[in-house]
């Protein structure tokens, strides 16, 4: 997640409203232009043989992807105040593009009837979070410790799991990462309005700098509930049995 206390927010005077449909107009057309790149990206390396092969011939290929996207990743959060807007979108959308080559094996052991069922559920999922998120009255950015603290038992848990081999464990934690990865797109979509109502619209280098890494945030939200669902969308009649069986989970 990236680090907004960098920013030193100031009063402009300006219509508050006006300042955050400014910025989130960006956010959501940089985060959309993304989510259209890493999709192109992984159909288009799932349907060439010679991207298969130089994917999947080695795990050298893979392993420098994913290293490339966590730096990525990691240098738009740390260096947003030392580059340009420009410069930070231009590395969103590569991490987009690396992003849909590493994805791609989605495509290959799922049917696309699953990815099309597990894009449409994430697309609603998310969506209904990020309004929430944005026009909701009470002030969600009090659940980071929370959220931060599942994200992390979630990462343990699939560790341990991967040990144990359990599929009701696996399950499990399919339905906690639904349930964090939705409770951060809410949080992640107020934080970024309590940063557009921070700045002035005017100022467009710090405006798009701001739309970045809130377009940043939210695609990483996105793209972490959609493998979850399409698992849970691949064990429908298992989900729908957990749930008869532990009403109260």
């Amino acid at each position: 997640m990236a680090n907004y206390e960098n920013y030193m927010p100031y009063s402009t005077g300006l219509d508050t409203t006006e300042a955050i449909n400014a910025i989130f107009r960006k956010v959501y057309q940089y985060m959309a232009f993304g989510l259209i790149i890493t999709a192109l990206a992984a159909y288009f390396s799932a349907s060439s043989k010679a991207m298969l092969t130089f994917l999947f011939s080695s795990r050298a290929p893979m392993i420098i992807l994913c290293v490339a996207e966590i730096g990525l990743v990691i240098g738009i959060g740390a260096g947003i105040n030392k580059i340009s807007a420009s410069t930070a979108r231009a590395l969103f959308f590569i991490y987009s593009l690396i992003n849909g080559l590493t994805c791609s094996v989605i495509l290959l052991v799922y049917t696309n009837e699953s990815v099309y069922k597990a894009f449409l559920s994430t697309a609603c999922m998310f969506g209904a979070m990020s309004i929430y998120g944005l026009y909701t009255k009470r002030d969600i950015t009090t659940w980071r410790s929370f959220l931060i603290m599942g994200l992390w038992g979630l990462i343990i848990a699939s560790v341990i799991n991967i040990f144990i081999g359990s599929s009701t464990t696996e399950l499990v934690i399919s339905i906690l990462g639904i349930i964090i990865f939705m409770g951060l797109t809410a949080y992640d979509t107020a934080k970024i309005k309590m940063m557009a109502a921070s700045y002035d619209s005017r100022d467009e280098e710090m405006t798009g700098k701001i739309a970045v890494i809130g377009a940043l945030e939210l695609y990483l939200d996105f793209i972490n509930i959609f493998p979850v669902s399409v698992t849970l969308i691949r064990k429908q009649k298992r989900l729908i049995h957990f749930f008869i069986h532990y009403p109260c989970c």
